[in-house]
């Protein structure tokens, strides 16, 4: 299976960075096709210009866009690794969804209705946040984001979404904790590499 993993955060030594490693490492040993984009490495440029905008109405994009779209239409399965800041995505991923995600190429509208273009892929988000489940489940803060990213991107691009991954107080974590988190994601990976 041909796995892409889109990974967002400036320290390849955290939590988000082990996981990444964990799961290509995994991947890996497991037979599958593995392409890590690690977008703060390649030094993306999240910034949706005028010219990415005018092109996109012509179905013209930049050559470092069409390079990431052709890794995801080479991909079966994507794996979103990245932290929550601000109660939302680093800026670094917010940009690459919003050039990269592109008109014509991750939606389309036909006679006025929207339409997902990545449909048969796959998708698992894998998130870590500083506050805990019940402070973020006491103001709504859970839902928001899960409609946010798996309905209001994800979804509405076509992919399914396998599991979307929470996990609380991750600035304050133990060794023990981590590697019990790392057993779940890639448990997820191992009892249904069938279905992803």
């Amino acid at each position: 299976m041909r796995h892409l993993i889109i990974y967002a955060h400036p320290n390849q030594e955290s939590l988000n960075g082990k996981f990444k490693d964990a799961l290509q490492q995994y991947l890996l040993q497991e037979g599958n096709e593995v392409i890590v984009r690690d977008l703060y490495a390649l030094d993306f440029n999240p910034v949706l210009s005028l010219q990415d905008m005018e092109g996109q109405r012509k179905g013209q994009v930049s050559d470092d866009v069409r390079l990431e779209q052709e890794f995801i239409s080479w991909a079966d399965h994507v794996t979103f690794i990245h932290p929550i800041w601000w109660t939302g995505m680093p800026a670094i991923i917010k940009g690459y969804i919003d050039r990269v995600f592109s008109y014509g190429f991750a939606y389309r509208y036909d006679q006025g209705v929207q339409k997902g273009l990545l449909e048969g892929k796959k998708a698992v988000i894998i998130n870590t946040h500083g506050k805990s489940h019940d402070e973020y489940c006491e103001i709504g803060m859970d839902k928001a984001l899960r409609l946010t990213s798996d309905k209001g991107i994800y979804s509405y691009c076509g992919f399914e979404i396998n599991h979307h991954f929470f996990f609380e107080k991750a600035d304050r974590v133990t060794v023990e904790t981590a590697a019990s988190w790392i057993d779940e994601i890639l448990s997820l990976y191992k009892y249904t590499t069938a279905s992803i």
